[in-house]
């Protein structure tokens, strides 16, 4: 009631606003777009700021992609810091050393379009209009990597604006408005809601759903987490997903699944709230059900067939490669019966051969080929790239996140999207409120993969720990 009390007094604002400008959707020319930022920069009513802000971005959404692209250009060109300035500021900060100066300088390298950013935040739904515009602005980076620096600056704005202080977390449930739950259908992105029916099972006592929300943006949910209560550590994502599976009573499960985590806004890409949200729900967790003993995820691995791919294009770099090759040597006789017995070309490489394999759902069955898969499995999941880091994204982040790496799970999603993505492995990374701090720590700080013994163990077997301290 109080938001749309503020929001009509805003609109109200808005309209007292645009007839003092005389400002008119259909007049305005979308040339004039550049001299109404311009006007905006310099103005300093409150009414005419609302109002050129609410006339700027309601003439940017009615743009098509190539107007767009224009107007982000003009971004860049024309609300660069001024060089002069800068050198100015610089030359009298290096001389002085003062306060004053450095405060000058400050002022003297941001760009004017943080400003004009922060300005067309005034205009009534002026922060998701934004999120909206650098989901635009993400999109023509690739091809036009001269907006880069007006990225970052919007990324700045909206980093401060979406600081996890603002965020506010929701338990999302049956009963909860239906225009939220119809965005959790549409946002659900790891796996597939299939209808009101799918969503309700998902909503029932021995599951749970958080959302963080923002107080600008209190109908769209930011990024939400699925999690099922369930006996014993899952390794399978089907029951999990069954919409006809039989409802357990909360009190008898030990463990929490996570097994699905989604963010929604394409705009607020490189913000990070999936490690302040999966904290939120560890602690909600254990004061709502305080016998739950384990916390772990079910987790995809995304990139895996992919990288197997280019592994036999020739595409993967080292120590990736390597790490490969080395399995294969070690089950070579194994590859090459499977690839016989199942009628493959034997003129196509070893490597070549094994992905065939792995793209055959009744053969991932077969012991030998799933003690090959597990072993690539593995390799993947953690060994550094060229730069140090780990390949799979899901992997850094609950590693980084300080989960542990629990057990990699073989024909865990035979779905058609699971085969595809990752030969259906998805992983366990469990969690211990206990451990995740000095997990953290030792991921980030020295690039140590915490895992579990039997991980640890096969790890060292096939010579390919991230740290070996």
């Amino acid at each position: 009631m109080k938001g749309h009390w503020f929001q009509t007094v805003i609109d109200s604002i808005a309209e007292r606003g645009r007839e003092l400008l005389g400002l008119q959707h259909d007049a305005v020319n979308k040339r004039q777009l550049l001299d109404l930022c311009q006007q905006l920069l310099r103005g300093q009513g409150e009414a005419s700021g609302i109002a050129l802000s609410q006339e700027i971005l309601y003439v940017y959404n009615s743009f098509s992609k190539e107007e767009k692209l224009r107007f982000f250009k003009l971004l860049a060109e024309q609300f660069d810091p001024d060089l002069q300035a800068m050198q100015s500021a610089m030359t009298k900060y290096l001389e002085s050393r003062s306060a004053q100066s450095l405060v000058e300088l400050t002022n003297a390298i941001e760009a004017p379009r943080q400003e004009l950013f922060r300005r067309l935040n005034l205009a009534p739904g002026g922060t998701a209009k934004l999120v909206g515009l650098r989901a635009d602005l993400l999109r023509c980076i690739k091809d036009h990597p001269e907006l880069i620096a007006v990225d970052a600056d919007l990324k700045h704005i909206l980093s401060s604006w979406f600081n996890r202080g603002f965020l506010q977390l929701r338990n999302i449930d049956w009963q909860s408005p239906a225009h939220i739950l119809e965005k959790l259908i549409n946002y659900e992105s790891v796996h597939e809601i299939h209808g009101w029916d799918d969503l309700r099972r998902r909503l029932m006592q021995d599951r749970r759903c958080f959302a963080f929300f923002h107080p600008a943006m209190p109908d769209e949910p930011l990024i939400f987490i699925e999690v099922a209560l369930v006996k014993g550590l899952s390794s399978v994502v089907t029951g999990l997903l069954d919409p006809h599976a039989p409802v357990l009573d909360p009190k008898q499960a030990d463990t929490a699944i996570f097994y699905s985590i989604n963010n929604t806004q394409t705009g607020l890409r490189g913000i990070s709230f999936g490690n302040f949200l999966i904290k939120r729900v560890l602690n909600e967790l254990t004061h709502e059900c305080p016998w739950i003993k384990v916390s772990s995820t079910l987790s995809p691995i995304p990139s895996f067939a992919a990288q197997i791919h280019n592994w036999v294009q020739g595409k993967t770099p080292q120590p990736y490669s390597t790490n490969f090759d080395a399995v294969v040597q070690r089950h070579a006789e194994s590859i090459m019966a499977l690839a016989t017995a199942h009628g493959l070309d034997v003129t196509l490489s070893e490597k070549a051969q094994l992905q065939e394999l792995l793209k055959q759902q009744t053969v991932t069955e077969d012991e030998a080929l799933s003690a090959i898969l597990s072993e690539l499995a593995l390799v993947y999941l953690i060994s550094p790239n060229q730069y140090g880091k780990l390949n799979d994204p899901v992997a850094m982040f609950h590693l980084s996140n300080g989960a542990r790496l629990e057990r990699v799970n073989l024909r865990a999603d035979m779905s058609t999207h699971g085969m595809a993505s990752s030969y259906g492995v998805m992983v366990n990374y469990l969690y211990d409120l206990n451990d995740v701090e000095a997990f953290h720590e030792a991921f980030v700080s020295r690039g140590k993969v915490m895992m579990s013994d039997a991980l640890w163990k096969k790890a060292r077997q096939l010579s390919v720990l991230h740290n070996k301290d």
